[in-house]
């Protein structure tokens, strides 16, 4: 029986082996003839199948964008979530590469080869199966089958699924691509973050950059490269497939100054009160029920209304930054869109918009610079110095804005990127374009995940996922297609009986239904299994665990399942080995307390005032 997706078509991925010596050319010749033909031809008469834009923002938070209740100016997402439907219950995994291989392969982490992040990779899991730090060559790829069946396909934007040559964007489907291979990096040039890597790695057509185009923005530049690569195959009558992986939001901020002052003084505030009126907007929008609390805030973090005026203004202007860095994406993605509606390609485009994971809460910047005297902390100081807030943006700048804005950005939600909390991998999601029947505008709550894309997007172009791939027996898809729900015909995906589970830097989490399991390292978890209702508990304050130990012991079993059918290697070594350490003891929040701090100057009755007598 074929797998998730039940169409006529059937595609077999190849992967391509060396040509002999004197049979290259005419190798190579027929190789690309094969991979740019349909895999069946369409009848005359068959509808036109639609374009595909995947836009992924790197650490874009939930409550971020204007349709899903941020104050963030996003106009031109904010008009494909009025023109399509906006998913609440979209997962994806807790960090960046672990989230795009799962996109592009449809296969679990700990089977596609990132079990683990490459750069985290633990003792215990080096060389082991599905732990090689890339997308690994057991896996077929979405742009693989979507080009063999007969898509154009495409990728700008940030990789991080391997650098050697059989691993990069050229060498696992797409057709063209500009491409930053590493996790992160400058937005201005190649500065990269190490002293052992101090030189980002680019590749546009699976040749490796030795410069970056002249005026490079990122943002910018993949969106140009991509409009450029759409333009180059106009009016073959070939539907394209694109995936816009874009770095921004994620730090460093870099911005060109025009985009840096468009909220001065917006969140002197501070996050509290950013927390509080997004929440608002979700429930008046219907993102979240009504009577929805927020998560408490993470107890290293203070009380703003504490802090001295210019401490939550220097506070205040990091996240200003981010809100640019998410707005100059807005922009640029509306560069796209109305590139498309001139061309005449919109209406006939779906869009499906999210972010990786969870905002980043973590201060990577202190982790790659390590302790003065090292050698990364010499070479941030030489490459990374422009520290005075009005330098911030500017190349050789490194801003981030913490914990404290990531909780702002995951609102209502719990933690943040890294974590299996809510607020680590659940994600705002927008699809839009031909295939969505819904009503425009709508929301839809049914449970989705980030896996769901392959099996969704081979129904679209009207392909299957293949049993074998040179011979071997490719792994299943963990995803179910939307299909059904975008045509309005079901809620979700999914049954109650179904459930989804995560493992990352020896973190685990299982969702079944309404309910939740989840095991974290402390401080931010107790290092036992916790449980909650997340129909009524979405911010996950109340540990049911001691009161439904029959739904632990259930939910726990299918955990006990999920590792044995993935070959799941829990790490002998975690990245939150110390943190407990760090952070001071975890206590509860309640607001107001201590008193101390928060008693006012009391102020006598007017009529019992008097000066002092002579």
């Amino acid at each position: 029986m074929e797998t998730a997706v039940q169409h006529a078509t059937r595609v077999i991925v190849r992967e391509p082996r060396a040509p002999s010596r004197f049979l290259g050319t005419l190798a190579i010749l027929g190789m690309v003839a094969a991979l740019a033909a349909p895999a069946t031809a369409p009848a005359a008469d068959a509808p036109r199948r639609p374009n595909i834009v995947v836009i992924l923002g790197d650490d874009m938070g939930f409550a971020d964008m204007g349709a899903f209740g941020g104050e963030i100016r996003t106009p031109n997402l904010d008009a494909l979530a009025n023109n399509g439907v906006r998913f609440t219950n979209f997962y994806t995994h807790a960090s960046c590469s672990p989230t795009r291989s799962l996109l592009l392969s449809g296969v679990d982490t700990h089977r596609n080869g990132l079990g683990n992040m490459d750069e985290w990779t633990a003792p215990n899991q080096r060389g082991m199966a599905g732990y090689e730090g890339y997308l690994n060559n057991r896996v077929a790829t979405l742009p693989h089958l979507l080009r063999n069946a007969g898509y154009h396909t495409y990728m700008v934007g940030k990789w991080h699924l391997g650098k050697a040559p059989d691993q990069i964007p050229a060498a696992r489907g797409f057709e063209r691509d500009f491409s930053l291979l590493d996790g992160a990096a400058s937005y201005w040039d190649m500065t990269n973050f190490t002293a052992a890597s101090p030189k980002s790695v680019f590749t546009e057509d699976g040749r490796y950059l030795t410069r970056l185009p002249k005026d490079y923005y990122a943002t910018k530049t993949y969106t140009d490269k991509l409009i450029g690569y759409i333009d180059a195959h106009r009016g073959d009558g070939k539907p394209f497939f694109a995936y816009v992986s874009h770095q921004a939001p994620h730090d460093p901020y870099h911005l060109p100054r025009e985009w840096r002052n468009r909220h001065v003084g917006a969140y002197d505030q501070g996050w509290d009160a950013v927390r509080q009126a997004r929440l608002k907007r979700q429930t008046e929008l219907g993102i979240m029920p009504a009577g929805t609390q927020l998560a408490e805030r993470m107890w290293f973090l203070p009380d703003p209304t504490l802090l001295a005026p210019a401490s939550r203004a220097v506070l205040g202007k990091k996240m200003e930054l981010y809100a640019g860095m998410v707005e100059n994406l807005d922009f640029h993605v509306g560069r796209l869109i109305d590139h498309l509606k001139k061309i005449g390609e919109y209406e006939n485009t779906i869009f499906i918009v999210f972010g990786d994971n969870g905002a980043e809460g973590t201060d990577l910047f202190a982790m790659i610079a390590g302790t003065p005297g090292s050698r990364d902390y010499l070479f941030a100081a030489i490459n990374w110095s422009q520290t005075h807030p009005n330098a911030w943006g500017d190349p050789g700048s490194y801003v981030a804005y913490g914990p404290m804005w990531a909780q702002a950005s995951m609102t209502p939600f719990s933690q943040y990127k890294g974590w299996l909390a809510e607020g680590g991998i659940r994600n705002a999601l927008i699809v839009s374009g031909p295939a969505v029947k819904r009503p425009k505008g709508s929301l839809n709550h049914g449970l989705l995940h980030v896996a769901d894309l392959m099996p969704t997007l081979l129904e679209v172009a009207g392909a299957s996922y293949p049993k074998t791939q040179e011979g071997r027996e490719l792994p299943p898809l963990m995803g179910k297609s939307w299909g059904r729900v975008l045509a309005g015909q079901a809620e979700s995906p999914r049954t109650d009986e179904d459930y989804l589970a995560w493992e990352l830097f020896g973190n685990r989490a299982v969702r079944q239904g309404e309910w939740k399991l989840r095991w974290q390292y402390k401080p931010l978890g107790k290092e036992a299994w916790e449980l909650f209702n997340l129909k009524a508990d979405p911010a996950e304050r109340r540990d049911l665990a001691a009161e439904r130990p029959d739904k632990v012991k259930a939910l726990s079993a299918l955990w006990d399942s999920y590792v044995r059918a993935n070959n799941v290697v829990l790490p002998s070594r975690s990245v939150f080995e110390t943190l407990e350490d760090q952070l001071p003891p975890r206590v509860p929040d309640d607001p107001g307390y201590p008193p101390l701090t928060s008693k006012r100057q009391f102020v006598p009755p007017k009529d019992m005032m008097a000066d002092p007598k002579p």
